[in-house]
């Protein structure tokens, strides 16, 4: 169906949305003026679905695995406490048996990581997403290297504050992100693959870290520090080259075409996206998002993975070492 000349096939069914669905999915702030200029009029349907697929898939490749590569970094370098530990972290540092001052230094992480995501995202949209993501990638990388030169428990504890801090923009940044790239009915998908990064870090972390732990007694360090300072190290120089690897908004991206950058922001309008329109930050938007109970219920829902998540990934090593393994063992046959 044509309308004002712009003719609108969705690819994702094939057809032509009926004029009630484009009402619907027309908002006050997108019309059909307000739409770049077709690079596919005159094509026919079946066409323009084949370019819509290869559009998307071109999108896929370049923007996902690399962003799935920085939440690896990021998982392996929030929960290699959990190996650490196994390797000498606790004696070294005086914790010794005191299991509340090592739940502690695990626990404050999230405390700096909750309280900072909210604001990160709003960081985000005032920079670049090629400036931001990989300068706080560039952060907790420089802090977790510094984990590994920490020589009593306050400085672990002070480390992992920061930790959280800089590693508070990464995920829900990366998922606002993505949605200024896909429309609703596309996004979940990508977020879970974004999401599945956790669980190939939780497949060889604890492989490394026993592989890094050989290093024990190297320039005096214990084979902990080793393994915060190598990954930390890995994470700073990932952070450099995102810098090249990672993408800008579609007004902006530099990888598009002029074709392909108006295909991108004509499907966010047709799908009624605000990102369409790289709109401004307002607080009115954030009180809607507070007061919305499906903000509350997916924190729930979402909580609960979580929970399950970081008890097997900074528990699992001391369960498996109690069980009268020894730490190598004990590390290596789970995952980070």
């Amino acid at each position: 169906m044509k309308e004002g000349g712009v003719e609108y096939i969705d690819a994702d069914s094939g057809r032509t949305p009926s004029d009630n669905e484009k009402g619907t999915a027309l908002g006050p702030k997108a019309s059909y003026g307000d739409l770049p200029a077709d690079p596919d009029a005159g094509r026919s349907e079946a066409e323009k679905v084949q370019i819509d697929k290869r559009l998307k898939w071109s999108l896929d490749l370049k923007l996902i695995p690399w962003l799935c590569l920085l939440y690896l970094c990021s998982f392996l370098d929030r929960t290699n406490i959990g190996n650490a530990k196994l390797d000498g972290l606790t004696t070294d540092l005086g914790i010794g048996t005191n299991a509340g001052l090592y739940n502690a230094a695990l626990s404050i992480f999230f405390v700096s990581y909750s309280l900072f995501e909210p604001l990160t995202n709003i960081l985000l949209k005032r920079l670049r997403p090629s400036i931001f993501l990989p300068a706080i990638m560039i952060l907790w990388g420089i802090v977790m290297t510094t984990m590994g030169l920490c020589t009593n428990a306050g400085g672990l504890m002070a480390a992992r504050f920061f930790l959280g801090l800089a590693e508070a923009g990464l995920f829900p940044g990366v998922n606002y992100y993505l949605s200024c790239w896909y429309k609703r009915s596309e996004f979940g998908v990508r977020a879970a693959i974004f999401f599945s990064a956790a669980a190939v870090a939780g497949s060889f972390g604890g492989l490394l870290a026993a592989a890094i732990n050989l290093m024990s007694g190297i320039r005096g360090k214990g084979g902990w520090a080793w393994i915060f300072i190598l990954e930390g190290l890995a994470t700073f120089l990932i952070g450099i080259v995102s810098f090249w690897m990672v993408h800008d908004f579609p007004d902006d991206a530099k990888f598009l075409s002029p074709n392909d950058r108006a295909r991108v922001i004509r499907r966010l309008k047709f799908d009624n996206q605000s990102s369409a329109e790289h709109e401004e930050f307002k607080m009115e938007y954030f009180w809607a998002a507070v007061k919305d109970w499906k903000t509350w219920n997916g924190a729930v829902i979402y909580m609960g993975a979580d929970g399950a998540l970081y008890a097997f990934s900074l528990f699992l090593p001391t369960i498996i070492a109690d069980l009268g393994y020894t730490a190598t063992t004990a590390v290596s046959q789970i995952g980070g």
